[in-house]
């Protein structure tokens, strides 16, 4: 089977600073990965060398075996949730259609097939409600559905995901990490979630990319959302608890890790 995403002695550097090397990972269709870290680690950096956007500075990268490229159609890509100005003139149902027609040359003419797939995907992220509305005047989690509308357009076998749950309330966090979920349940897509908080996708999750201090560790939760690891990673004493099915993770080193958004 051929891996959704292969990194093969992968490194990569920003501003002169190298992020991470030596990265050897694959991700399988149907896998759940979460990619944690701190501010500065490199998550934002992975996901634009996924997009094609940002070269490699060492090895290799393939997204189904071909090397990254712009505008690949077999990735979705769901951004961060950034609220549209009011006024935007555009309607909650175009964020949609730009999923499904954005891609051709010249003016996108309306096309039965076209109207039917985007009244599909509005129905399939539950807004068909709002569709009809200003985009900008949806709430946060109204948009974020219907931009994952947009991310799954063409039915793609990766869902990139960069913080799609910031500046969500607890309830939409819900929604759409589980809209995100269903859809790689359904078509055995590979999901490359990048959180600064994993609790909300933690029962999803099937391996965790924890990038810290120019290092990483792989593996499932349970084995690297632990203390003695992250302790490593850090450099510093680093605690992870759980309360009321939630991990916390807690620093007492001189860097006052208590201070970082770990997980």
């Amino acid at each position: 089977m051929t891996p959704v995403l292969a990194f093969r002695n992968a490194a990569l550097s920003r501003g002169g600073r190298e992020l991470w090397r030596d990265l050897d990972l694959e991700v399988q269709p149907g896998e759940f990965l979460a990619v944690l870290g701190p501010n500065g680690s490199g998550k934002t950096s992975l996901v634009r060398a996924v997009l094609g956007l940002t070269p490699l500075s060492a090895g290799r990268l393939e997204v189904l075996g071909d090397p990254p490229r712009r505008g690949d159609p077999r990735i979705g890509y769901v951004p961060q949730q950034r609220l549209l100005e009011e006024g935007t003139p555009v309607r909650g149902v175009d964020l949609v259609a730009f999923g499904v027609n954005g891609t051709r040359f010249g003016l996108p003419l309306p096309r039965r097939r076209d109207r039917e797939r985007v009244a599909e995907l509005v129905e399939a992220v539950g807004a068909t409600r709002v569709a009809d509305r200003p985009a900008a005047r949806l709430s946060g989690g109204e948009q974020q559905r219907l931009r994952i509308g947009q991310a799954l357009a063409a039915d793609p076998a990766l869902l990139l995901c960069d913080e799609p749950l910031l500046s969500l309330d607890l309830a939409n966090q819900q929604v759409v990490s589980g809209l995100l979920d269903r859809h790689r349940r359904e078509s055995n897509a590979a999901v490359v979630f990048v959180t600064h908080d994993v609790n909300p996708v933690l029962e999803m999750v099937d391996r965790v990319l924890y990038l810290a201090g120019g290092r990483f560790r792989i593996g499932p939760p349970e084995r690297v959302l632990r203390s003695e690891v992250l302790s490593e990673l850090y450099g510093a004493h680093v605690d992870v608890v759980r309360v009321h099915d939630r991990l916390v993770v807690v620093g007492g080193g001189p860097e006052d890790l208590e201070h970082v958004d770990l997980t």
